[in-house]
């Protein structure tokens, strides 16, 4: 019985004949595991979990195939689907634990939460009667006391400022959007700012929302931000790039050893074929964004600035397990249209492969393009004409460095210790309704507020009490990029999500060169027959 439960389990993950060697059949391969496993329980000296010898092995093969083939557990499972399926089961709300306390920073859209009047500074102290303060409350009390299925009931008592005592809401639980739409907003004139931080079953969807949003204000040219973006469905990379290119152009192609050439072209729907366009990268962009930022570059389409992306070039395709687990197997390879792989190499194993950014740092390719050196058997052209360059990433058509003059160890330890949230945090509870009057919306707040001498004093205090030893040089290093972070996560806390990107963006150097490309018709057209490089 034990031996053919364990051959079942085994037999559902032995792929092919990669597992052993070219001469073992995947039927040979599976017996010789189950073989070994069956042999272990029945001599070994001690004590076996097999399960777990059993992932184990799975671990091992999948390892020494290549990055990206991964083993994922039953739990695991469910939580990557919900970032991917868009949504997940609760009450609806941003919470931040706060001094042992649960704050609302935000009542998430249509969740609710927020059709039952729960609101950003609200405290929840208690869930079903139990006391939610203190210092067993952490992110994973909460989660596991507010998540549950759609249509189970909860009720959260919220204590609010300016209001006595506690008032016990009563909320159904329903399913909740997991966003992929961080920010949208027209940053002036008819220049628009979208940022995706994945691609997900709801992207295109939110996505299309947000541009006729955007096209109603006056939007005509668009910054397309997909910094740090990982990626996701491939069919949602491949719709939103449809929306940039006229019918009939090639996206992206995919190919492996077992599967053919399958082609992926645009269609007659595109909503944004002709406005001017900027595509944001850095070296977090992976795979989907690559996949948009590829096809926009190699048909001349819009303009990619930033810094060269991750370099995912392979495709996963997620098989089932018996036990309700699953694996991702990297089943092809993915080509821009000019016939570019933009996988980077990954021959010396995972860890070497992760650690490319460190490399990159080390090397000074964050800080200047010209340390980049490609070889001419991965140079490639645009319709255009201009070089591009597969094997390791989209490489940007305007360069911007990282912006390291702006950090230091002093804001890492403000960061590291949540002294900036919970300032502000302390900040919007004392004055929101004195903020929200005399700021109304976020454009007002943005030209109106300023970080005066005694909030930052307030803040360097703060870090004192949180045994953060006050350097005044590191401050003053850092202080702008510190002022405007702060003020951008008061905008947050005051108007939403989407504010704090208008204030952020305002100091991005890749977003402030973006909007200067926009702005100079001349400039762009130069960059895209080659002409030029700011």
């Amino acid at each position: 019985m034990l031996n053919k439960r364990i051959l079942a389990l085994v037999s559902g993950f032995l792929l092919c004949s990669l597992l052993f060697s070219q001469q073992m059949t995947p039927r040979q391969g599976a017996d010789k595991l189950a073989a070994l496993l069956s042999y272990i329980e029945m001599a070994y000296v001690d004590s076996t979990d097999l399960d777990m010898l059993t992932e184990q092995a799975v671990l091992g093969i999948l390892e020494s195939l290549d990055p990206h083939s991964s083993y994922i557990s039953t739990d695991e499972l469910q939580e990557m689907n919900e970032e991917l399926s868009g949504n997940f089961e609760g009450i609806g709300v941003q919470f931040q634990v706060f001094k042992d306390t649960i704050r609302v920073i935000a009542a998430i859209s249509g969740g609710p939460s927020e059709k039952l009047g729960i609101r950003a500074g609200d405290r929840i102290v208690s869930i079903d009667g139990e006391d939610a303060t203190g210092k067993k409350v952490d992110n994973q009390f909460v989660m596991d006391r507010l998540r549950g299925k759609r249509g189970t009931r909860v009720v959260v008592g919220i204590r609010r400022n300016g209001i006595s005592g506690i008032r016990d809401y009563e909320i159904i639980r329903d399913k909740i959007p997991i966003t992929s739409l961080d920010a949208a907003f027209l940053v002036r004139d008819d220049i628009a700012y979208i940022k995706l931080n994945r691609f997900a079953q709801n992207t295109i969807r939110e996505y299309h929302t947000a541009l006729s949003d955007l096209k109603s204000e006056g939007m005509k040219k668009l910054i397309l931000d997909l910094r740090s973006n990982a990626g996701g469905y491939l069919y949602a990379a491949v719709e939103l790039a449809d929306d940039y290119l006229g019918s009939g152009k090639l996206i992206v192609y995919t190919q492996g050893l077992r599967s053919p050439r399958q082609e992926m072209k645009s269609t007659f729907l595109g909503r944004f074929e002709k406005g001017d366009l900027v595509i944001l990268l850095d070296e977090g962009s992976a795979s989907a964004s690559e996949i948009v930022a590829g096809a926009v570059q190699d048909w001349d389409r819009g303009i990619i600035v930033g810094r060269r992306s991750f370099g995912k070039g392979l495709v996963q395709k997620q098989y089932p397990l018996t036990d309700g687990s699953a694996i991702r197997l990297t089943t092809a390879r993915y080509y821009t249209p000019s016939g570019r792989s933009i996988q980077k190499p990954y021959e010396n194993g995972s860890e070497e492969y992760y650690n490319d950014f460190l490399r990159r740092y080390e090397h000074g390719e964050l800080l200047n393009p010209d340390s980049i050196r490609f070889p001419d058997s991965l140079r490639y052209h645009t319709q255009n004409g201009r070089p591009v360059y597969g094997g390791g990433g989209i490489m940007p058509d305007v360069f911007v460095p990282w912006d390291s003059a702006s950090y230091s160890d002093y804001f890492a330890d403000l960061v590291r210790a949540g002294v900036l949230n919970e300032w502000v945090l302390q900040y919007v509870e004392t004055h929101r309704p004195d903020l929200l009057e005399q700021y109304p919306g976020k454009e007002a707040f943005l030209s109106g507020f300023h970080l005066n001498e005694a909030m930052q004093e307030a803040l360097l205090n703060l870090a004192e009490e949180k045994d953060i030893e006050r350097d005044e040089g590191a401050w003053k290093h850092s202080a702008p990029f510190i002022q405007t972070r702060v003020k951008a996560l008061i905008a947050q806390n005051l108007y939403g999500t989407d504010a704090f990107f208008f204030v952020f963006m305002q100091d991005d150097p890749a977003f402030v060169k973006s909007v200067e490309i926009l702005s100079d018709k001349e400039l762009q057209r130069q960059i895209l027959q080659g002409r030029q490089k700011p």
